[in-house]
């Protein structure tokens, strides 16, 4: 397999040495005049090198990508108006990903990816109304066993009020509620941790960014309600919320 090489600028001077003119006139021991003219202009070449490869390595990934940040943005859209805040290089490079790899779906799976992917650990629960023939009056919760598999009467995974599988001892959430058929439009987003952003050396700037940045969802509630069915209404839970969440920028 074909390997990357970087060459600096002594590897250059030393076959740009191998090339010179026999003879006394042209010395090649290292402390020579000649010598050193040979590598001082080498250098050129080595920084030209390590350039071109910082290029190929760094900044035609968009996940690592720095001094080409900015002209990535500019040509995906970005940034987005959903962030409004100041925004670490680290969150740059994430919502740049996102954007170009996002596809698109209308299920839980993909939203509560989306959300991890900027650094929200989220949980969604959906409704429905009573309906006759299908469902059954009285209490049709299921109490955990602890195998996170248990089944409601309809067959289907129950689900707790956070839409998780409950654990030992706990009830899972009603499988309906009463009230207006709307209610089916509606869904609720639990989310479970502040976004804790931690400065990085390597994706950080000194002086701009602070250590610790610790927020609510206002990015995450934009995005969501910018990709959630039109038709439909989302309800944020915040009454779980603890700190020590997912760290943003961790890999």
């Amino acid at each position: 397999m074909d390997k990357h090489i970087v060459r600096t600028g002594d590897d250059y001077a030393e076959q740009l040495k191998l090339l010179l003119p026999r003879g006394q006139a042209w010395p090649t021991h290292e402390d020579s005049t000649l010598q050193t003219v040979v590598r001082g202009l080498a250098q050129v070449w080595g920084d030209f090198e390590l350039r071109a490869d910082l290029l190929l390595r760094q900044e035609s990934d968009p996940r690592y990508t720095i001094e080409l940040l900015p002209d990535w943005e500019r040509n995906w859209g970005l940034p987005d108006p959903c962030y409004e805040s100041p925004q670490s290089i680290a969150d740059r490079q994430r919502a740049l990903v996102q954007r170009m790899t996002i596809i698109g779906a209308q299920s839980r799976a993909f939203f509560i990816e989306i959300s991890a992917q900027i650094g929200y650990n989220i949980t969604i629960t959906e409704y429905r109304p009573f309906m006759v023939g299908i469902d059954r009056c009285g209490d049709n919760r299921i109490i955990g066993d602890g195998s996170h598999t248990q089944l409601d009467y309809l067959g289907r995974l129950a689900l707790d009020p956070t839409g998780v599988p409950p654990d030992a001892g706990e009830y899972s959430e009603y499988p309906y509620i009463l009230g207006p058929d709307t209610n089916r439009w509606y869904w609720t987003v639990h989310v479970g941790s502040t976004r804790l952003t931690w400065f990085r050396c390597s994706a950080g700037q000194c002086g701009v960014d602070p250590h610790l940045i610790i927020a609510l969802a206002e990015d995450l509630e934009c995005l969501l309600n910018r990709w959630k069915p039109a038709h439909t209404q989302i309800i944020f839970d915040y009454s779980g919320l603890s700190v020590g969440g997912p760290m943003a920028g961790t890999p």
